[in-house]
């Protein structure tokens, strides 16, 4: 048995033999669950999280940056964060919740399908049919109109409380060319109106609703939905496409940079410790090659150096090209 093998590095090895094996430790912001350390934010460079709790990593941001974050949270504005990919611009939400106590973060994932009307709320009028029909069969009271109608992760974040919420805008450039500007009302009054609510006889003038997070509801008075802190707003853009001024206008702007090789450095520490270095200086000279000719992201070169500090040999075998691969184009 080879070095690498007996690391544990071959889980699957190919030969069509059943084995019962044991599966290594996560890289740390690739840990879920019970295996999650805590509520912490991740780093910078970890532009494309996945969903879940986030993890306990610093998140590394330079004093100017912070203060176009702080002036965001002064003036009440979203913050719009442009950047290269991997640079932590979806990240950055769960910094400021974390940092800031105000719990789990919103997230609305932005695509060509998107409408603000699907992130405010959700009607599900024939399941409220169904359930109706169902239960005047069976001599039964008719369900109430509350467990029909689901608030999205705009609508969840405007729901009154004492403490703000955070609510990531994720790719809002991938939307359709209007959704900014149908953003506008929203952001500048800070309430919406739920019309299949407000029809309600007097009698059902407080409903309470489903909320995006299980379990939870929240009570809307005659149909209008009006939040007392506005939520804590970060809106993510690749570039792809330009916004409306009327929209620009009304956030506050922030410009992520590509990491240099000190950030690089920094990153790597914060994320799997100071003996980590020892791998990286090879990879990180690979790596600022690449993303010179090629689109990378600061978290491919941190699967390399995760994978480097375990033993094995990630340059050999297309492993650094499965693991380097570009971002643009055709794959």
């Amino acid at each position: 048995m080879n070095a690498r093998e007996q690391q544990g590095w071959r889980l699957f090895r190919g030969d069509g033999v059943p084995r019962r094996v044991e599966m290594p430790p996560a890289p740390p912001w690739r840990r879920f669950g019970s295996a999650a350390t805590g509520g912490a934010a991740t780093g910078e460079e970890r532009e494309s999280a996945a969903p879940g709790p986030a993890r306990p990593s610093p998140y590394l941001i330079s004093p100017e940056h912070a203060d176009v974050v702080n002036a965001a949270l002064h003036l009440r504005r979203p913050l719009l964060v442009t950047g290269s990919p991997g640079t932590g611009k979806s990240s950055l939400a769960r910094a400021v919740a974390h940092e800031m106590g105000l719990g789990e973060v919103l997230r609305w994932p932005v695509n060509s399908r998107s409408t603000v009307q699907d992130a405010l709320y959700r009607y599900d009028a024939i399941g409220r049919l169904r359930e109706t029909t169902l239960s005047r069969d069976r001599d039964e009271a008719e369900p109430d109109i509350g467990s029909f109608v689901r608030l999205g992760p705009l609508g969840t974040a405007l729901v009154p409380g004492m403490r703000p919420r955070v609510l990531l805008v994720d790719e809002l450039d991938k939307g359709d060319v209007d959704l900014p500007n149908d953003l506008l009302t929203v952001f500048e009054e800070g309430e919406f109106e739920i019309p299949e609510l407000a029809r309600l006889p007097e009698d059902q003038s407080v409903v309470e609703v489903l909320t995006e997070r299980p379990g939870e509801r929240a009570a809307v008075r005659r149909g209008r939905l009006a939040c007392e802190e506005f939520p804590v707003v970060v809106i993510t853009s690749n570039g792809e496409r330009d916004f409306p001024p009327a929209f620009l206008r009304r956030c506050v702007r922030l410009e992520l940079p590509t990491p240099d090789e000190e950030r690089l450095r920094a990153i790597v520490t914060a994320h799997l410790g100071e003996e980590a270095l020892e791998e990286v200086d090879q990879l990180l000279e690979v790596f600022l090659r690449r993303r010179s000719a090629r689109e990378l992201a600061t978290d491919q070169l941190l699967n390399a150096v995760f994978l480097r500090s375990g033993g094995v040999d990630v340059t050999g075998e297309g492993l650094l090209e499965a693991v380097l691969h570009r971002l643009g184009g055709a794959v």
